[in-house]
């Protein structure tokens, strides 16, 4: 465009547009009026006239200057860059631009590989305007920038969802519904195997459809190679045969082998991977590098998310193993003897706690019986517990005889505290019970500071056994009291820890059920099952505690059967959760 161009040029509203520092859009300087741009005589300082061609020729946009019937009459060096179709005469909607034309308003479109912006302005005399500009850059940069958006708000929210799930199978199902339909129209997750077996999950739909989970186990040696190589750390990149063996394992319903893109990315463990993930969508849309950048913070996050679910099963796995071997034993079946019972721990989410007993079977005909309370709470008194049981095991094979088996057991734990440091002691009733002919039992009991048995008698008398001795785990030698007690066809013996005496509640809630209240209890219950007195005691303590804290309750009951009734015991569950009143744990 030269000097001569923009004399011609009116541009119709007094402005012209100049190109702005700093900024994309450009501003409009005051118009020039049309003498000023006539070529001038030099002034006295002698200065030339100014080279408009020149200015135009760094305006940021370019103009097309269209007559009244639509040809082009002015075009800028800009404009000629930008479109180089244009001619001056020509129709700029004849030349492949319909934005140009007179009709269209302008707006964007793609040019050469370059995103445009056109925007008509009117001019005097029904001539018109098209000012062009190159926004290629700068929607470029708002493409990445609302990529980049939805690509961390994504990434926020798969952190979020997967920040919940501690168990394995919930936790890889969420990780497959999260990558459908963002990562592909299917998604495959494969744990590594354990026991040489591999549990999936696969999530895929259909457009416009919710994602559907399901899953599935194989064998270690039928996994896909590429699924092999991901358990290993390795990321295959063989597109085309990553597509043909998840199809020939049955992974991508709806997508054929030649139609169809994969990505195999490993997720990271502890030591290796926890799993691998594969991601699968039509080839229309390749996966570029952003696309497995992408599928790889996922797959951090993912198995970040299984590796602490994994972790957790396996510690709970322990847990319940330990905890199983801890929580009291049910007594073994003697003849004539109907045993019952009743345990609740104080914290009842660990299913163990300080108090215990069981029975081991004699030579004779007989059972070695026991029920005591070590001190403390929790797991540590669990654990003592079970030393406890693990010397009575061995001990009771040596010697039978309450008294002097309390005393072997004492030296024992004495032994075993010293060697570690430990302050700890326990409370005990140990008995041995022999069947007698007559159906009745006799049983001979030795105490170590426990609180006294009770015998409900078949008149419905409720006798307390004058059994006294010294704590189990405190000085060499204790004093150990041993008394000798028949029961009656019909009758029961019933031995407690202190977390029924003690129980505190009533209507201030820190007055303790103490023995009166349990005396009362258990009178009228002579015709009861050892089952349902042991499961009446422990219903009663519950019902005074109305939902308090409480120390480890225990109860163990045994009747004499008589002849006729066929031995029985009583597999009593340990609650899950903290009984309330009128609630039994049986």
């Amino acid at each position: 465009m030269d000097a001569a161009d923009v004399r011609d040029w009116d541009p119709g509203d007094g402005r012209i547009s100049a190109p702005s520092a700093g900024r994309r859009a450009a501003r409009t300087v005051d118009a020039v009026p049309r003498s000023a741009l006539a070529p001038l005589a030099p002034d006295r300082d002698h200065h030339a006239p100014p080279d408009w061609s020149e200015v135009v020729e760094h305006f940021r946009e370019g103009f097309v200057v269209c007559d009244a019937a639509g040809l082009v009459t002015h075009l800028s060096p800009v404009a000629r860059r930008l479109l180089p179709e244009i001619t001056l005469g020509a129709l700029p909607a004849m030349v492949g631009l319909p934005a140009l034309g007179d009709d269209a308003p302008g707006g964007e479109f793609s040019h050469h590989g370059r995103r445009l912006r056109v925007r008509r302005v009117a001019l005097s005399a029904g001539r018109s305007c098209r000012y062009v500009e190159d926004v290629t850059e700068s929607v470029t940069r708002a493409d990445a920038l609302l990529a980049e958006r939805a690509r961390s708000g994504f990434l926020a929210v798969v952190g979020e969802k997967l920040g919940n799930p501690l168990h394995p199978d919930r936790a890889a199902a969420a990780v497959v519904r999260l990558a459908v339909p963002t990562l592909g129209e299917a998604a495959v997750l494969v744990l590594a195997p354990r026991s040489g077996r591999a549990r999936w999950w696969r999530a895929s739909r259909a457009e416009d459809e919710t994602p559907t989970v399901d899953s599935g186990v194989l064998n270690s040696t039928d996994l896909p190679p590429a699924i092999q190589e991901g358990l290993v750390g390795a990321e295959p990149h063989a597109v085309d045969w990553l597509v043909e063996q998840a199809v020939a394992a049955g992974w991508l319903p709806g997508l054929p082998a030649d139609q169809a893109c994969a990505r195999v990315v490993p997720l990271p463990g502890r030591e290796e991977p926890v799993g691998v993930l594969l991601v699968a969508r039509r080839s229309t849309r390749w996966y570029d590098e952003d696309d497995v950048e992408l599928i790889r913070a996922f797959a951090a996050r993912a198995g970040a998310a299984l590796t602490t679910a994994v972790l957790y099963r396996d510690q709970a796995e322990v847990a319940d193993t330990l905890q199983a071997s801890l929580v009291p034993v049910e007594p073994v079946e003697c003849a004539g003897v109907q045993w019952g019972t009743a345990y609740r721990p104080a914290q009842a989410g660990l299913r163990i706690g300080g108090d215990f007993y069981g029975s081991h079977r004699l030579t004779d005909g007989g059972s070695v019986f026991f029920l005591g309370d070590v001190s403390g709470k929790g797991v540590e008194a669990a654990v003592f517990t079970g030393q406890l049981r693990q010397c009575l095991q061995a001990l009771h094979r040596v010697e039978s005889q309450p008294g002097r088996l309390l005393r072997l057991l004492n030296g024992a734990l004495l032994e075993t505290t010293q060697a570690h440091g430990q302050g700890r002691f326990a409370t005990m009733v140990v008995g041995v019970v022999r069947p007698q002919r007559d159906g009745g039992l006799t049983l001979t009991l030795a105490g170590g500071g426990h609180l006294p048995p009770l015998v409900l008698r078949a008149s419905g008398d409720v006798e307390v056994v004058p059994l006294t001795g010294m704590l189990i785990g405190v000085v060499p030698d204790p004093r150990v009291g041993e008394v000798t007690v028949r029961l009656e066809p019909g009758e029961t013996c019933l031995l407690y820890s202190d977390g029924v005496t003690e129980a505190r509640g009533g209507r201030r809630g820190d007055e303790q059920f103490g023995a009166d209240r349990l005396l009362t209890a258990v009178t009228g219950c002579h015709r009861m099952p050892a089952a349902a007195l042991a499961e009446r005691i422990e219903q009663v303590t519950c019902d005074w505690l109305a939902h308090g804290d409480h120390d480890d309750i225990a109860v163990l009951a045994l009747r004499a059967a008589g002849r006729s009734v066929r031995p029985t015991r009583h597999l009593h569950a340990v609650p899950a959760a903290r009984g309330g009143p009128g609630e039994s744990a049986g």
